[in-house]
């Protein structure tokens, strides 16, 4: 309900009514069937338009809905290194963690240290600035290489805008349409598959039956022949 005493109107068309009182507002939506609904409250007065609110809410909701189906949450990779890793291994990581920046994930490069490796941390970090700098047309790396416990790592955020995966929405999946009296409007009839259609249209073939085999002549049911003799 509407409690400020008058609003700007604007009429189904988009058309500017003016500034009028709410109760008048109110009755002239009532006589077009339609509702007073309040779609601008912070401006100087409130703007209120006429529509059909059922129909309006089913709109806000579809959008929402079409607006987190096109996003897409940014996952976090890891990559492992050591360093003794060969260049045909580091090349694979490199290739692989391109890979996760191109799709707009942050990515983690963990250098684990075994045994006498860790007192030389120094491998650590050359081998993670070589790593960045592989990988730096796709990401930047966020911080410095930290080192915790028996391993170094750095955390690296891609320099593309991750890629949303629009979902097709099946005639299933799809609502009613609501109507302008806030009742929803029968459903339409849903279309045949293609494959239903063109099945339908093809006249059926008629199944060749094979011609049934003679039937051996029983000697017993068949008369003797008269001989010559």
């Amino acid at each position: 309900m509407i409690r400020i005493p008058q609003v700007r109107v604007v009429d189904e068309e988009g058309a500017q009514l003016g500034i009028m009182p709410t109760a008048r507002a109110l009755e002239m939506a009532q006589e077009r069937g339609l509702d007073l609904v309040e779609v601008a409250p912070m401006a100087q007065p409130p703007v209120a338009r006429f529509l059909d609110f059922g129909q309006y809410k089913y709109e806000l909701t579809k959008r929402e809905k079409e607006n987190k189906r096109r996003q897409r949450s940014v996952t976090f990779k890891e990559v492992r290194l050591s360093p003794k890793i060969g260049t045909g291994d580091f090349e694979t990581k490199v290739h692989r963690a391109i890979e996760f920046l191109e799709e707009g994930d942050r990515i983690k490069v963990t250098v684990r240290f075994r045994g006498r490796e860790l007192t030389h941390p120094e491998l650590g970090r050359n081998l993670i600035a070589k790593f960045v700098e592989r990988v730096g047309e796709h990401g930047v790396a966020e911080r410095a290489p930290l080192l915790e416990g028996k391993s170094m790592h750095i955390t690296m955020a891609s320099t593309h805008k991750p890629k949303s995966h629009e979902v097709v929405r099946g005639p299933a999946e799809r609502q009613p349409a609501v109507g302008t009296n806030g009742a929803e409007a029968p459903a339409a009839e849903v279309a045949e598959p293609a494959e239903a259609v063109e099945a339908a249209e093809q006249p059926a073939t008629e199944e060749k039956s094979e011609p049934p085999a003679p039937r051996p002549a029983s000697t017993a049911a068949t008369p003797a022949a008269a001989t010559g003799e």
